[in-house]
């Protein structure tokens, strides 16, 4: 049975990507897939130094939940046209842990300009780790929230269509890969 888990990436602690990330963890959960739910504003991460931030706690903590997940969902703010730098930093600090995982996107952002900000992270995880990325990724604004609430109907349903998606992607994935073990087939 595949394995999910919904990552925030956001240090604020009024983040709207983080509630467009829980909204994706209840909707998995009401679909009955084991799922977890994991914040990096609650880690002690350090930054990436290539050398000893591998070992500490947080570090290891969040490599184990990555590698041992098989669909993945990164809710993440949009800052400078860009995904979040403790998004970047996640990669950094755990890299092959994502090798031919199944990623979706969750983004909050200040306006509309940023809505292709997810395409070099994802290219990143398409190129280095083999991950497949499903093709539908929800981009928000802050007027779909409304005093700490996610009030716009459409990004509701666009994030329950990505969790289903997660959900349908890493089934299909797991099950061939599953089938071509049996065969011989690597």
């Amino acid at each position: 049975m595949a394995k999910f888990l919904v990552i925030s990436t956001s240090g604020n602690p009024d983040s709207n990507s983080r509630r467009m990330g829980r909204v994706a963890f209840a909707d998995l959960q009401k679909r009955g897939v084991e799922c977890e739910w994991l914040d990096l504003n609650e880690l002690e991460l350090p930054l990436c130094d290539a050398d000893a931030c591998y070992t500490s706690a947080g570090a290891q903590k969040l490599n184990k939940a990555i590698a041992s997940a098989d669909g993945i969902i990164v809710a993440s703010p949009v800052y400078n046209y860009d995904m979040s730098a403790a998004a970047k930093n996640m990669i950094e600090l755990t890299g092959k842990a994502w090798e031919d995982k199944v990623v979706g996107f969750l983004c909050a952002a200040g306006g509309m300009s940023s809505y292709m900000s997810v395409m070099a992270y994802a290219n990143s995880l398409m190129l280095d780790f083999r991950c497949v990325i499903i093709p539908r990724f929800v981009y928000a604004t802050g007027q779909a929230f409304q005093e700490g609430e996610l009030i716009d109907p459409k990004v509701a349903q666009r994030i329950e269509q990505v969790a289903a998606e997660l959900v349908r992607f890493t089934t299909a994935l797991r099950t061939t890969q599953r089938g071509r073990s049996v065969a011989g087939v690597s």
